[in-house]
Protein backbone atom coordinates (compact mmCIF):
# COMPACT_ATOMS: atom_id res chain seq x y z
CA UNK A 1 0.00 0.00 0.00
CA UNK A 2 1.85 2.78 -1.44
CA UNK A 3 1.55 6.44 -1.68
CA UNK A 4 4.74 7.54 -3.50
CA UNK A 5 4.60 11.05 -4.78
CA UNK A 6 1.21 12.10 -2.71
CA UNK A 7 0.59 14.90 -0.99
CA UNK A 8 -1.77 15.48 2.00
CA UNK A 9 -2.62 17.87 4.28
CA UNK A 10 -3.92 16.91 7.97
CA UNK A 11 -5.26 19.87 9.91
CA UNK A 12 -4.86 19.68 14.07
CA UNK A 13 -1.93 17.42 13.62
CA UNK A 14 -0.40 18.36 16.36
CA UNK A 15 -1.65 16.06 18.59
CA UNK A 16 -4.15 13.14 18.93
CA UNK A 17 -6.20 11.67 15.99
CA UNK A 18 -4.43 14.64 13.45
CA UNK A 19 -1.06 13.68 14.46
CA UNK A 20 -1.58 9.81 14.34
CA UNK A 21 -3.20 10.09 10.93
CA UNK A 22 -0.23 12.47 9.58
CA UNK A 23 2.53 10.05 10.19
CA UNK A 24 0.60 7.00 9.43
CA UNK A 25 -0.27 8.81 5.74
CA UNK A 26 3.73 9.46 5.82
CA UNK A 27 4.61 5.72 6.33
CA UNK A 28 3.13 5.02 3.38
CA UNK A 29 4.74 7.69 1.20
CA UNK A 30 2.38 10.79 0.99
CA UNK A 31 4.70 14.21 1.86
CA UNK A 32 2.88 15.28 4.73
CA UNK A 33 1.90 19.00 5.77
CA UNK A 34 1.32 19.43 9.34
CA UNK A 35 -1.50 22.40 10.21
CA UNK A 36 -2.17 23.87 13.26
CA UNK A 37 -2.48 25.98 16.14
CA UNK A 38 0.10 25.20 18.13
CA UNK A 39 4.13 26.05 16.29
CA UNK A 40 6.02 23.43 18.57
CA UNK A 41 3.59 20.42 18.71
CA UNK A 42 3.43 20.94 14.91
CA UNK A 43 7.21 20.64 14.95
CA UNK A 44 7.89 17.71 17.21
CA UNK A 45 5.19 15.96 15.76
CA UNK A 46 6.72 16.74 12.27
CA UNK A 47 10.54 15.64 13.76
CA UNK A 48 8.49 12.23 14.61
CA UNK A 49 7.60 12.00 11.35
CA UNK A 50 11.08 12.98 9.12
CA UNK A 51 12.33 9.32 9.22
CA UNK A 52 9.54 8.14 6.98
CA UNK A 53 9.69 11.21 4.49
CA UNK A 54 8.78 14.80 3.79
CA UNK A 55 6.58 17.12 5.56
CA UNK A 56 6.02 20.15 6.59
CA UNK A 57 4.78 22.11 9.46
CA UNK A 58 2.40 25.43 8.68
CA UNK A 59 1.00 26.53 11.69
CA UNK A 60 -2.52 28.04 10.97
CA UNK A 61 -5.54 28.86 12.29
CA UNK A 62 -8.12 27.32 10.09
CA UNK A 63 -11.26 29.45 11.29
CA UNK A 64 -9.39 32.37 9.28
CA UNK A 65 -9.45 32.73 5.69
CA UNK A 66 -6.23 34.55 5.34
CA UNK A 67 -4.29 31.94 7.51
CA UNK A 68 -6.31 29.19 5.32
CA UNK A 69 -5.51 30.58 2.10
CA UNK A 70 -1.89 30.52 3.31
CA UNK A 71 -1.73 27.32 4.16
CA UNK A 72 -2.52 25.60 0.94
CA UNK A 73 -0.11 28.40 -1.04
CA UNK A 74 2.63 26.61 1.38
CA UNK A 75 1.68 23.35 0.22
CA UNK A 76 1.77 24.29 -3.23
CA UNK A 77 4.96 25.81 -3.14
CA UNK A 78 6.65 23.28 -1.48
CA UNK A 79 5.27 20.30 -3.25
CA UNK A 80 3.10 21.60 -6.57
CA UNK A 81 0.38 19.58 -5.84
CA UNK A 82 -2.36 18.15 -3.27
CA UNK A 83 -3.90 14.68 -3.41
CA UNK A 84 -5.54 14.39 0.00
CA UNK A 85 -7.17 16.80 2.66
CA UNK A 86 -8.22 15.43 6.20
CA UNK A 87 -10.69 18.29 7.89
CA UNK A 88 -9.48 17.01 11.06
CA UNK A 89 -9.29 20.13 13.37
CA UNK A 90 -12.13 20.60 15.97
CA UNK A 91 -12.65 21.87 19.64
CA UNK A 92 -15.17 21.26 22.06
CA UNK A 93 -16.98 23.93 24.51
CA UNK A 94 -17.91 23.46 28.23
CA UNK A 95 -20.60 20.99 29.13
CA UNK A 96 -23.12 23.56 30.25
CA UNK A 97 -26.94 23.41 29.84
CA UNK A 98 -28.07 24.36 26.09
CA UNK A 99 -29.37 27.64 27.53
CA UNK A 100 -26.13 28.77 29.40
CA UNK A 101 -23.43 28.28 26.92
CA UNK A 102 -21.93 31.46 25.86
CA UNK A 103 -22.11 33.12 22.73
CA UNK A 104 -18.48 33.52 22.40
CA UNK A 105 -17.77 29.72 23.07
CA UNK A 106 -20.60 28.97 20.71
CA UNK A 107 -18.77 30.42 18.19
CA UNK A 108 -15.00 29.44 18.32
CA UNK A 109 -16.63 25.79 18.06
CA UNK A 110 -18.26 26.44 14.76
CA UNK A 111 -15.10 28.99 13.79
CA UNK A 112 -13.00 25.59 14.21
CA UNK A 113 -15.29 22.30 13.65
CA UNK A 114 -17.06 23.81 10.69
CA UNK A 115 -15.90 27.33 9.12
CA UNK A 116 -12.39 25.49 8.89
CA UNK A 117 -13.75 22.76 7.13
CA UNK A 118 -15.56 24.70 4.75
CA UNK A 119 -12.41 27.28 4.04
CA UNK A 120 -9.93 24.37 3.79
CA UNK A 121 -12.29 22.47 1.68
CA UNK A 122 -12.75 25.38 -0.47
CA UNK A 123 -8.85 25.53 -0.85
CA UNK A 124 -8.55 22.22 -1.71
CA UNK A 125 -11.09 21.85 -4.21
CA UNK A 126 -9.16 25.11 -6.06
CA UNK A 127 -6.12 22.87 -6.33
CA UNK A 128 -7.23 19.44 -7.14
CA UNK A 129 -9.99 20.65 -9.77
CA UNK A 130 -6.54 22.67 -11.80
CA UNK A 131 -3.76 20.66 -11.04
CA UNK A 132 -2.32 17.86 -13.98
CA UNK A 133 -2.96 15.15 -13.11
CA UNK A 134 -6.70 16.54 -11.47
CA UNK A 135 -8.48 15.61 -9.03
CA UNK A 136 -7.58 14.12 -5.09
CA UNK A 137 -9.87 13.14 -2.18
CA UNK A 138 -10.96 15.09 1.10
CA UNK A 139 -11.85 13.29 4.33
CA UNK A 140 -13.65 14.82 6.87
CA UNK A 141 -13.94 14.22 10.26
CA UNK A 142 -17.19 13.41 11.99
CA UNK A 143 -18.16 12.37 14.83
CA UNK A 144 -20.46 9.75 16.62
CA UNK A 145 -22.16 12.98 17.64
CA UNK A 146 -22.59 13.08 14.28
CA UNK A 147 -25.28 10.51 14.61
CA UNK A 148 -26.06 11.24 18.51
CA UNK A 149 -25.83 13.85 20.98
CA UNK A 150 -24.04 13.60 24.57
CA UNK A 151 -25.71 15.68 26.93
CA UNK A 152 -24.74 19.02 26.75
CA UNK A 153 -22.83 19.08 23.67
CA UNK A 154 -24.58 21.61 21.64
CA UNK A 155 -21.93 23.12 19.70
CA UNK A 156 -20.42 20.42 18.94
CA UNK A 157 -22.78 18.21 18.67
CA UNK A 158 -24.64 20.88 15.78
CA UNK A 159 -21.12 21.26 14.30
CA UNK A 160 -20.85 17.13 13.42
CA UNK A 161 -24.15 17.07 11.60
CA UNK A 162 -23.54 19.99 9.97
CA UNK A 163 -20.38 17.87 8.89
CA UNK A 164 -22.16 15.61 7.56
CA UNK A 165 -24.06 17.80 5.05
CA UNK A 166 -20.21 19.55 4.33
CA UNK A 167 -19.57 16.03 3.29
CA UNK A 168 -22.37 14.96 1.22
CA UNK A 169 -22.38 18.50 -0.76
CA UNK A 170 -19.06 18.11 -1.36
CA UNK A 171 -18.53 14.79 -2.74
CA UNK A 172 -22.06 15.68 -5.46
CA UNK A 173 -20.43 18.88 -6.09
CA UNK A 174 -17.17 17.54 -6.71
CA UNK A 175 -17.77 14.72 -8.60
CA UNK A 176 -17.36 16.76 -11.85
CA UNK A 177 -13.66 17.45 -10.74
CA UNK A 178 -12.54 14.08 -10.07
CA UNK A 179 -12.32 14.44 -6.55
CA UNK A 180 -13.82 12.11 -3.44
CA UNK A 181 -15.06 13.43 -0.08
CA UNK A 182 -15.88 10.59 2.77
CA UNK A 183 -16.51 11.18 6.29
CA UNK A 184 -15.05 9.43 9.28
CA UNK A 185 -17.31 9.12 12.48
CA UNK A 186 -15.30 8.28 15.76
CA UNK A 187 -15.99 7.16 19.12
CA UNK A 188 -13.53 7.46 21.75
CA UNK A 189 -10.34 7.45 20.81
CA UNK A 190 -7.69 7.45 23.19
CA UNK A 191 -6.36 11.43 22.99
CA UNK A 192 -6.15 14.44 24.82
CA UNK A 193 -9.95 14.99 24.40
CA UNK A 194 -11.04 11.86 25.48
CA UNK A 195 -8.53 11.99 29.02
CA UNK A 196 -11.86 12.81 31.13
CA UNK A 197 -13.75 9.65 30.27
CA UNK A 198 -11.05 7.80 32.59
CA UNK A 199 -12.94 9.66 35.53
CA UNK A 200 -16.48 9.64 34.27
CA UNK A 201 -18.43 11.04 31.64
CA UNK A 202 -22.41 12.34 31.82
CA UNK A 203 -24.98 9.99 30.08
CA UNK A 204 -28.12 10.25 28.90
CA UNK A 205 -29.96 9.01 32.17
CA UNK A 206 -27.75 11.72 34.24
CA UNK A 207 -25.45 9.41 35.79
CA UNK A 208 -22.06 9.56 35.27
CA UNK A 209 -19.92 6.84 33.95
CA UNK A 210 -16.20 6.02 33.00
CA UNK A 211 -16.73 4.90 28.97
CA UNK A 212 -13.99 2.66 27.47
CA UNK A 213 -11.46 3.76 24.91
CA UNK A 214 -9.81 2.77 21.84
CA UNK A 215 -6.10 3.15 20.55
CA UNK A 216 -5.90 6.26 18.39
CA UNK A 217 -3.54 4.16 16.17
CA UNK A 218 -7.22 2.41 14.73
CA UNK A 219 -8.22 5.92 13.70
CA UNK A 220 -5.05 6.32 11.33
CA UNK A 221 -5.13 2.82 10.36
CA UNK A 222 -8.79 3.53 8.52
CA UNK A 223 -7.71 7.08 7.43
CA UNK A 224 -5.04 5.41 5.61
CA UNK A 225 -7.50 2.76 4.48
CA UNK A 226 -9.91 5.64 2.96
CA UNK A 227 -7.00 7.24 1.62
CA UNK A 228 -5.84 4.98 -0.77
CA UNK A 229 -8.83 3.63 -2.52
CA UNK A 230 -8.72 3.40 -6.16
CA UNK A 231 -9.42 6.57 -8.01
CA UNK A 232 -13.16 5.16 -9.26
CA UNK A 233 -14.20 4.42 -5.01
CA UNK A 234 -14.96 6.12 -2.24
CA UNK A 235 -15.41 5.55 1.34
CA UNK A 236 -18.21 7.52 2.05
CA UNK A 237 -18.65 6.80 5.80
CA UNK A 238 -17.34 4.95 8.10
CA UNK A 239 -17.62 4.49 11.77
CA UNK A 240 -14.60 3.67 13.83
CA UNK A 241 -15.53 3.27 17.77
CA UNK A 242 -14.31 1.97 21.12
CA UNK A 243 -16.06 -1.74 21.06
CA UNK A 244 -17.91 -1.39 24.24
CA UNK A 245 -18.89 2.29 24.85
CA UNK A 246 -22.36 3.50 25.49
CA UNK A 247 -24.11 4.62 21.23
CA UNK A 248 -25.21 1.42 20.19
CA UNK A 249 -28.46 0.81 22.58
CA UNK A 250 -31.02 3.18 24.32
CA UNK A 251 -29.11 5.36 27.26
Amino acid sequence: MSAEGKVAIVTGAGSGIGKASALALMKIGYAVVFAGRRKEALDAALAEGKAFGRGLAVPTNVGDPASVKALFAATKEAFGRLDLLFNNAGIGAPAVPLEDLPFEQWKAVLDTNLTGAFLCTQEAIKMMKSQQPRGGRIINNGSISAHAPRPNSVAYTATKHAITGLTKSTALDCRKYDIACGQIDIGNAATEMTERMKKGVMQANGTIEVEPTMNVQNVADAIVYMATRSEDANVQFLTVMATKMPFIGRG
